[in-house]
């Protein structure tokens, strides 16, 4: 398993980090082995599923966008380990394993691929607009930035009504070029609200470099600007961005601390289903299937006797079997009926709204 490497002053690029030499923890000293298994299970789910939701996209089953969380299961499944089921999570439109690694049934999230109304969103939202109250995951959103403002919104909520509840919000690498990602961290800081801003660095702002489009590609160091902590981790370690995470999180929670962490890991697959990815050179291609999180970290479980090759082979087929049964669910789901098309316009009713369909009569 590849673990990050302190910073050092000669500058290295996402890729480089993600190329660190092999280091191994001793045995993994602590480690439940049961929890590492479920860890990989975890991972091996979210890969099962995307790559169904892939395939529902093919067979025009899912509409709209779809963004997949393939290559960066371990910086899910480490981020979601870190939280408490009360702590909130704002995310961007690259959700799904999110959603699944912060509680939601899988059948749920597929079905709101489907746009069926059994999905987490009744089918309205989408893939990229998944909200789920009872698990906290207060929603993805389609537009670069717009959760970093409300996250920031909602630990200024925890804060005011003293509680100690943490908002983790999740974002990519392109994000950390828009004003409201300065405005966000500026004012977390400023009223040290409990709020951990995570950015997942594919070294790909959809299919530009962060070299290309950032003056410091370092993007943990923006943190600096605003006298808040930031780290970088190695994305496809998924017990690194777990003890990370956690210690930024509780940080958080008990001291008032926000942070800035830049998980680097790679995607495997282009910026969404639809994009052939034919800017990344064969090499690139090449080192992401290489740093393949689930690769790593079966090879971990297997050096240190969590599980054999009979037993990994196990956690596969549930993972499988449990995307295969959440399609299967979907599939059967029925779709909204038009006539709910305008229920959640607005939170309260209001007088003279327009309910006309397309095909419906002006007057």
């Amino acid at each position: 398993m590849r673990w990050g490497c302190p910073y050092t002053s000669r500058h290295r690029s996402a890729e480089e980090f993600c190329m660190t030499d092999t280091i191994d923890r001793p045995a993994l000293a602590g480690e439940d082995l049961n929890t590492l298994c479920a860890y990989y299970r975890q991972m091996v789910l979210i890969r099962r599923f995307e790559e169904r939701a892939a395939q529902g996209y093919t067979q025009a089953k899912v509409g709209g966008y779809c963004h997949l969380n393939l290559g960066e299961e371990a910086t899910v499944v480490g981020l979601m380990a870190a939280l408490r089921p009360t702590d909130y999570l704002f995310t961007n439109y690259r959700e799904h394993g999110y959603a699944i690694a912060k509680g939601i049934d899988p059948k749920r999230v597929m079905a709101e691929l489907y746009g069926r109304s059994t999905g987490t969103s009744k089918g309205w939202g989408g893939s990229m607009h998944m909200y789920d109250t009872d698990t906290r995951l207060l929603g993805g959103y389609g537009i670069v930035g717009g959760q970093l403002p409300l996250a920031v919104g909602a630990a200024l909520a925890i804060d005011y009504r003293g509680g100690d509840d943490v908002v983790m919000c999740q974002m990519g690498d392109g994000t950390t070029n828009i004003g409201a990602f300065h405005e966000s961290l500026n004012i977390a800081a400023l009223w040290r609200l409990p709020v951990v801003f995570v950015v997942i660095n594919n070294n790909l702002g959809m299919g530009t470099t962060v070299e290309r489009s950032s003056a410091e590609p370092e993007l943990y160091k923006r943190a600096a600007a605003y006298r808040m902590v930031g780290e970088r981790v190695d994305g496809t370690d998924v017990l690194a961005v777990r003890d990370t995470a956690r210690r930024l999180v509780e940080a958080a929670r008990t001291q008032g601390k926000p942070a800035l962490l830049e998980a680097v890991s790679h995607r495997l697959r282009g910026h969404s289903v639809v994009d052939p990815a034919k800017y990344r050179s064969e090499t690139d291609v090449a080192a992401a299937q290489d740093a393949d999180p689930l690769t790593l970290f079966k090879a971990t479980l297997l050096r240190v006797g969590a599980c054999d090759e009979d037993g990994a082979a196990a956690l596969e087929r549930s993972a499988q079997e449990e995307a295969d049964a959440a399609v299967a669910y979907a599939d059967a789901s029925p779709h909204p009926d038009p006539s709910t098309l305008f229920d959640y316009t607005y939170a309260t009713p209001v007088p003279g709204e327009s309910r006309r369909l397309p095909a419906d009569p002006l007057f």
